[in-house]
């Protein structure tokens, strides 16, 4: 049973499409999406546990609650199964859901998603490490949320490679050329999904925000191989 109601938005017609943005931010990441995919799915952007709208609620803040929170709002949406599309700890939670409720799955876009925390650049860790220690300990509400989505990043998520051999749906993994996760961890993840389909565009992190276009041309590119 949850505890929280995520708050989501939806838009278009078709088979539905969930939007899973990344860390610290909200389903405002895909304003460059949305008009694109609703012109051939139901699309829903939705806010994670603590995220944006949604309400924190009083089960654990972790990526693996993240999945499960997935997993109970298509239940109640009565969602049989669904495309997902995930930017970041986004793609970590489709990830993680994927190995966890592979029959309410459709298929799976990628965008800049790490197995483990390693799979970032290590200047990166170093720094949300540095932040971490300096938020931890915090005694305002704004400071433990900060610590908490740190957290998130510092020590999740923890996927072995070979489990995703298990995904048996269409996938795309995509990055940016100048992407914080370390170029080699990208092609680890595509190589370990069975016939997943790589795309690395001219782009740091944010690809979808700086290159909505581009970002729309390589989806919807790989849309058009499977869904009629």
């Amino acid at each position: 049973m949850t505890d929280t109601d995520l708050y989501f938005e939806t838009s278009g017609a078709g088979e539905p499409l969930i939007l899973l943005h990344g860390n610290g931010e909200d389903r405002t990441d895909f304003e460059g999406q949305i008009p694109y995919l609703a012109e051939r799915f139901a699309v829903y952007a939705v806010d994670t546990r603590g995220h944006g709208k949604s309400p924190a609620g009083t089960k654990p803040f972790t990526l693996s609650q993240f999945a499960d929170d997935l997993k109970d709002f298509m239940d109640a949406q009565g969602i049989g199964r669904a495309h997902l599309l995930g930017f970041s700890d986004g793609a970590n939670i489709a990830m993680l859901f994927a190995l966890r409720y592979p029959e309410r799955l459709l298929s799976l876009v990628l965008n800049s998603g790490n197995l483990y925390p390693e799979g970032l650049a290590q200047d990166i860790l170093d720094e949300m490490r540095i932040d971490y220690e300096a938020a931890k300990n915090g005694r305002t509400e704004e400071e433990r949320h900060e610590a908490a989505l740190l957290e998130l990043m510092l020590f999740e998520p923890q996927i072995r490679p070979e489990e995703l051999s298990k995904i048996a749906v269409p996938t795309l993994v995509i990055a940016g050329d100048r992407d914080m996760i370390r170029p080699e961890h990208t092609r680890l993840i595509a190589n370990s999904i069975p016939g997943a389909k790589l795309r690395i565009l001219p782009g740091t992190h944010g690809l979808l925000l700086e290159s909505p276009d581009a970002f729309n041309r390589a989806v919807g590119a790989f849309y058009d191989s499977f869904v009629r």
